[in-house]
């Protein structure tokens, strides 16, 4: 039996190490071409400088669109070798990340990540998203391995605003069940092949992390503060979702984050947003023992996380409308083929009403 584990170079994590950014990337190079959003580039920059005249680094600081486009990623790696980089930094969120290994993966150069908020898995997984201007998945790019580095600055994500960090932990729910989910069909990961021991476990404790924690690191993050709390569930959003996901394989969470992110009035949610809406459908199409599908409604209306089509800005509830969310499920992302029974439209429709009506009651309940 095959079984493979893959993460990072290099994980590092604590209060302000942005400002040793230069001593890693010396490891790799002298020339990195910067890719990031406007805020979050201006987030890092001026603490990056003092080491970057230090160490006579020859960087550029490139903005992207903030779409994540293949034609932003063809683009910026045309810059990047007629900047002769030898390095690709990707900074700021999910977008700017998937943009960033995207041009790494063109132009076959290492790759660091740099974070500013804990709002995805991305950081550390060997997988981008490519998206249309419209954002749909376009494509899916395989890299061939894992950042070489990844940085991540507590301080900066703690400033960030508190709603990405909550969409992170809504990202991270969706590790253990996806997870437990392959472990028993024994679908492969997405090395096409099965999980280690080391893994499963990662994946269960990133779960573990996010119950045990969430809601009282949510409290520092309001605060802007960083407590142990903060720490642990950051770890968790960021490199132990990732590790787990990519080593232990995909089910149905993110099948109907997909779907639901389908539908109008969507279009400014967050990915973890979507993904915690479809970690209930997950645990109602597996049917999961109801007291566990209560723990994790609770907690995620705790931390507000949304549990209803309304919190996801759908306005239209109608059946033909959640039809077409339905067929969105098995659209490009979708692992629904790794559960252990055929889903139909018919059925993700179904269940993504129930997941509404599940979540309207326990919001009703908690008022």
């Amino acid at each position: 039996m095959l079984k493979t584990m893959k993460a990072p170079g290099m994980y590092i994590q604590g209060y302000n190490v942005i400002d040793e950014f230069a001593t890693h990337v010396t490891r790799l190079g002298k020339r990195p071409f910067i890719i990031g959003g406007k805020t979050a580039l201006s987030r890092v920059e001026k603490r990056m400088l003092p080491g970057i005249n230090i160490y006579d680094l020859d960087c550029n600081f490139t903005a992207f669109t903030g779409r994540g486009t293949k034609k932003d990623a063809l683009d910026l790696a045309s810059r990047a070798l007629s900047h002769s980089a030898d390095i690709i930094v990707g900074v700021g969120g999910g977008l700017a990340i998937d943009t960033a290994k995207a041009v790494s993966h063109r132009t076959d150069l290492p790759l660091i990540i740099i974070p500013t908020v804990a709002s995805t898995d991305a950081p550390c997984s060997s997988v981008a998203l490519l998206y249309t201007w419209d954002h749909i998945i376009d494509e899916i790019v395989q890299l061939k391995r894992n950042p070489d580095i990844v940085i991540v600055d507590t301080r900066i994500i703690a400033e960030a605003p508190v709603r990405f960090f909550v969409a992170g932990m809504g990202d991270a729910l969706s590790t253990w069940f996806e997870a437990n989910t392959c472990e028993k069909t024994g679908a492969k990961n997405l090395t096409n092949a099965r999980p280690t021991l080391a893994g499963n476990a990662i994946a269960r404790l990133t779960y573990d992390t996010i119950m045990q924690y969430g809601e009282s690191a949510k409290m520092a993050v309001e605060l802007k503060t960083v407590t142990p709390a903060v720490e642990m569930v950051i770890e968790a959003n960021c490199y132990l979702s990732s590790i787990g996901f990519e080593n232990c394989g995909l089910g149905a969470a993110h099948s109907f984050g997909i779907g639901v992110g389908s539908l109008k009035g969507t279009e400014d949610c967050l990915h973890g947003e979507l993904v915690s809406f479809g970690v209930i459908a997950n645990l109602l199409i597996e049917n999961y023992p109801f007291d566990e599908i209560e723990k994790v409604l609770r907690f995620c209306i705790a931390v507000g996380l949304p549990v209803t089509l309304k919190e996801l800005g759908v306005d239209d509830p109608s059946r033909e409308n959640i039809q077409y969310a339905g067929k969105a499920c098995f659209g490009p992302g979708s692992n629904l083929k790794n559960l252990s029974f055929d889903v139909t439209e018919e059925l993700a429709a179904d269940i993504i009403l129930a997941t509404d009506a599940l979540g309207r009651k326990y919001k009703d309940i908690d008022r």
